[in-house]
């Protein structure tokens, strides 16, 4: 059966290269999904606009110079390599524009009103109608990511309306990687045999790689018996496991803090991991992501040296995309956005005589700087611990170009909730949060760690897991 799919214009928004991803199938794009990315691609809002720009880019590369006729009909899709996007290979599935605005009512075919606030999205609905009516042989599917717009399409008549799921990562959030496994009661119970090595004053454990087959490098193994070993090396039969006391975990200091539970003891460890480009903290609000980072960032800058600055980002709210409302720098714009890092600041040195000199000095010295990731596309960062707070409600494509831009002798740390997304059309299945946990989980210069544990206060513990 042949299998057509109409795409909304938040699904070339949400992937403009989401044309590619159905296979053999015919992909029909309405003409009032390319009137709204030619409005959208000269928006102030500068992912938006791009990624419009993209998709409109993308569907003249396959239209190229076909007839009128040929595209009404479908233009053969050059499927892309993965290699050179600018070439394609073998010849797969379909591309056509359907011309919406010729739709006409009649007996037979129920069509939604088109004359008020949504009649874009009844536009849309009304080319699934129509070609379900015109193809009663084949499997016509609505692809869109707005749920009210799905609602409306089965209650006009639509059979097939689906969300579009190319870019879900996951099938359930619990199979998201934490950057340990926990074992109950006894690792050592579950492991049939071991080869233990003494260097110097390390101990590795070498296991069988059939008794951990989903472990990564950088992970941690934990027990209820207070083992705790790490993940040094992988080879095709075996998994290394460097030894780790538990008290000297618990014993670290970043900038007079230590960790108060064992994920933050083992967010430390892999803070201070030399081999590591990227380091990955989710988990809720209060487990003291933020102040973890900020304080690994003060200690390696203005103690060790390590880098020259730290960078300090986080997406602006949609209403301030531009943040040109606000008055000042672009610093001075963003601070607003960033407040949660200046409490952090009072807490590292809230206890100082002087703590507002204390704070205007550590910004200084250590060369904070805060910048929105709407404005960093473009840009290099070089000797630079960058640090990207809540990244849970960034697209996967965002996320991609904000690592990219990562320079020699930088790290970058990622913080997020997953529980707090505000994007409409991003779930935490599809967030860029998850997309880079799960990209990043094989590559040895990658760690992660959900830190679990809600220190910030009582009530905030409660509010987490009962409000």
């Amino acid at each position: 059966m042949e299998k057509i799919y109409v795409l909304d214009t938040n699904v070339l928004l949400h992937d403009p290269l989401a044309i590619y991803a159905f296979a053999e199938h015919k992909v029909v794009i309405p003409m009032t999904v390319l009137e709204e990315l030619d409005v959208i691609k000269d928006r102030r809002d500068k992912d938006v606009s791009r990624e419009a720009r993209v998709a409109i880019n993308t569907i003249d590369k396959i239209v190229g110079d076909a007839s009128p006729k040929a595209l009404q009909a479908g233009i053969p899709i050059r499927i892309l390599d993965s290699q050179d996007t600018s070439q394609g290979k073998g010849s797969e599935g379909t591309l056509a524009i359907f011309p919406d605005q010729q739709i006409t009512l009649t007996d037979n075919i129920p069509f939604l009103n088109g004359n008020h606030d949504h009649a874009n999205d009844n536009r849309i609905i009304n080319v699934g109608l129509s070609l379900q009516a015109t193809h009663p042989r084949s499997s016509v599917c609505l692809v869109t990511k707005d749920i009210n717009m799905r609602i409306k399409a089965k209650g006009s008549g639509l059979e097939r309306v689906e969300d579009y799921r190319k870019d879900r990562v996951l099938d359930d959030l619990d199979l998201m990687s934490k950057g340990y496994i926990h074992f109950d009661d006894s690792f050592w119970s579950t492991i049939n045999s071991v080869k233990t090595e003494a260097h110097g004053r390390h101990t590795v454990h070498v296991i069988s790689k059939t008794s951990l087959p989903n472990i990564y490098l950088n992970m941690f193994v934990i027990d209820d018996e207070d083992f705790i070993g790490f993940v040094v090396n992988i080879d095709q039969e075996f998994v290394y496991l460097l030894d780790i006391n538990r008290q000297q975990l618990m014993n670290q200091n970043f900038w007079g803090i230590h960790p108060r539970n064992l994920e933050q003891a083992m967010a430390f460890y892999l803070l201070r991991h030399d081999n590591s480009d990227l380091m990955v903290m989710t988990g809720p609000a209060g487990s003291g992501k933020t102040l973890l980072a900020l304080a690994y960032g003060l200690q390696v800058t203005m103690e060790e040296k390590r880098f020259n600055k730290i960078i300090v980002a986080r997406s602006t709210p949609p209403m301030a995309e531009d943040i040109g409302f606000l008055p000042g720098t672009e610093e001075e714009k963003m601070a607003p956005w960033l407040a949660a890092f200046d409490d952090n600041l009072e807490i590292l040195h809230g206890a100082d005589e002087h703590s507002f000199s204390s704070i205007d000095y550590v910004k200084q010295k250590a060369n904070i700087q805060f910048k929105s990731l709407n404005f960093m596309r473009g840009r290099s960062f070089n000797n630079a611990l960058i640090i990207v707070d809540e990244a849970q409600g960034l697209t996967q494509f965002q996320l991609k170009s904000i690592v990219t831009r990562i320079g020699s002798n930088s790290k970058i740390i990622v913080l997020g909730n997953l529980a707090q997304i505000d994007n409409k059309y991003i779930t935490p299945l599809t967030s860029g949060l998850t997309y880079l946990v799960e990209k990043s989980k094989s590559f040895k210069y990658a760690s992660i760690m959900h830190v679990n544990g809600i220190e910030r206060s009582r009530l905030a513990e409660f509010a987490e897991e009962n409000l």
